[in-house]
């Protein structure tokens, strides 16, 4: 294969030749995404909650919170506290994910099959966050040796108040005892709020505690990707890419024979020469019939699409000349013969079409027998009163192991391949009046009446 596969021209080609095609394929990955949607990958819903985490904290420790908001030890506790979940934490935790956000901010996410379930679990795994964190930061997670830091704030409270009550019941004189028992008093006071203050500044859960959930989480009204659109649309565009990279790929192991110097080195002969074949890329469609064939034909898969675009040619007196021009070489490469044996690919539409226009305008010199042979088991007949074998197929349409073939076939039948004619398509232009209209009709009866071979 030539070097056009890899070029955007070609893909443009596959485009307008297969579009049909490429639209089917792609509605299949469609439908398959459809069902990955349903059966894989069902419908869920995201819903985030925000905890704000007062003070200053580093990025590393940010990063220990987040993960601790997805540790099992506060997903285990929100899968007890949801009557949905079944009490199971294991299945739930790949259902939750957290993030650090700018601002001391830890963005809690949950994904369920509703959006209720969706916002409810965010919000549990957010309040059990704070819970949890807050113990931590206090030295311990049992909730009784948490509020001791509380107690004793209380007690010291307590203390205050009775120093004063004391300080109130001393002595209100002015007496050294009494002076000296207040600034006792006092000094014990100030004592204890001191202690209490280093006692508070010394606790981390002083500085980092105090975590906030910024509200309730807001009720997702989308689903959260891959969504089915999304699942549907790759789908189809995966589908639709595999089926281009088949095109190309099967365009680049395609060892069949394009240029004229290709075709005659298989078929050990020379290139006598070119004609033209009215038509365009139908002309290369398979025969067939039955529903098979139908959706072959619909679908664009009957015809070639890597066949060269039909050039422009002149009309049909222009395409005669070029037969006439054809026979008259024909009687040089093989002078004085009378009868040469036409051979054909079996399958090769174009060919047989040409073949059929070089009968007729070839008339009786030489005379030419136009014969069909099996690519598959290319058999020919034994020779007659032939002078020889005169090959016409289109470009590109056979390989150089099957034209070998037909070579050796027409070796075995005794017959010397005197030379090769290559057909190609053309679009048609409006054609102008010709001197012998009756002969215009000839090879069109001439190729249609010598499906199996036979002398004109």
């Amino acid at each position: 294969m030539s070097e056009d596969t890899i070029r955007l021209v070609t893909i443009g080609r596959i485009f307008r030749a297969r579009w049909r095609l490429l639209a089917a394929v792609a509605l299949l990955g469609a439908l398959v995404g459809y069902g990955a949607s349903v059966a894989v990958f069902p419908p869920r819903y995201t819903a985030s909650a925000s905890v704000l985490l007062p003070g200053a904290w580093e990025e590393r420790e940010l990063v220990t919170q987040v993960n601790v908001a997805t540790s099992s030890s506060v997903v285990d506790r929100v899968a007890d506290t949801l009557d949905w979940t079944g009490g199971d934490g294991s299945e739930l935790i790949d259902q939750v994910s957290a993030k650090a956000a700018e601002g001391n901010i830890v963005k809690i996410s949950g994904t369920a099959e509703t959006p209720e379930h969706a916002q409810e679990l965010a919000d549990q795994v957010a309040k059990e966050f704070v819970t949890f964190a807050t113990r931590v930061a206090g030295g311990s997670t049992d909730p009784a040796r948490a509020s001791r830091p509380e107690a004793l704030r209380k007690k010291v409270e307590e203390t205050n108040r009775r120093i004063t009550e004391l300080a109130k019941a001393a002595d209100p004189g002015q007496t050294v005892e009494s002076v000296q028992a207040r600034t006792s008093l006092e000094k014990l006071r100030s004592s204890l709020e001191e202690a209490m203050q280093k006692l508070e500044e010394a606790d981390p859960a002083t500085g980092k505690a105090g975590m906030v959930v910024m509200g309730p989480a807001a009720l997702p009204t989308g689903e959260a990707p891959p969504t089915r659109t999304q699942l549907m649309a790759g789908g189809a565009l995966l589908f639709l890419l595999v089926s281009v990279i088949a095109h190309l790929t099967a365009a680049r192991s395609n060892r069949r024979l394009r240029t004229e110097a290709e075709i005659a080195a298989a078929l050990r002969s020379t290139v006598i020469g070119t004609v033209d074949v009215p038509g365009g890329r139908t002309a290369y469609r398979s025969q067939g019939q039955g529903p098979w064939a139908w959706v072959r034909r619909f679908l664009g898969v009957d015809s070639r699409w890597d066949m060269p675009t039909p050039v422009a040619t002149g009309d049909e007196a222009g395409r005669q000349l070029r037969y006439r021009r054809v026979c008259a070489r024909i009687r040089i490469q093989v002078p004085g013969s009378r009868r040469l044996l036409l051979v054909v690919p079996d399958g090769d539409e174009i060919g047989r079409q040409a073949a059929g226009q070089l009968v007729a305008e070839a008339k009786s010199d030489p005379q030419l027998r136009m014969v069909d042979v099996s690519v598959a088991r290319p058999t020919v007949p034994d020779r007659d009163t032939e002078s020889g074998a005169l090959v016409v197929l289109s470009a590109g349409s056979w390989t150089a192991s099957e034209l070998t073939g037909i070579a050796e076939a027409c070796a075995d039948g005794r017959h010397e391949v005197v030379g090769v004619v290559v057909a190609g398509t053309v679009r048609t232009r409006p054609t102008r009046s010709v001197e012998h209209p009756a002969e215009q009709a000839a090879p069109a009866l001439a190729a249609r009446g010598q499906a199996t071979g036979g002398s004109a």
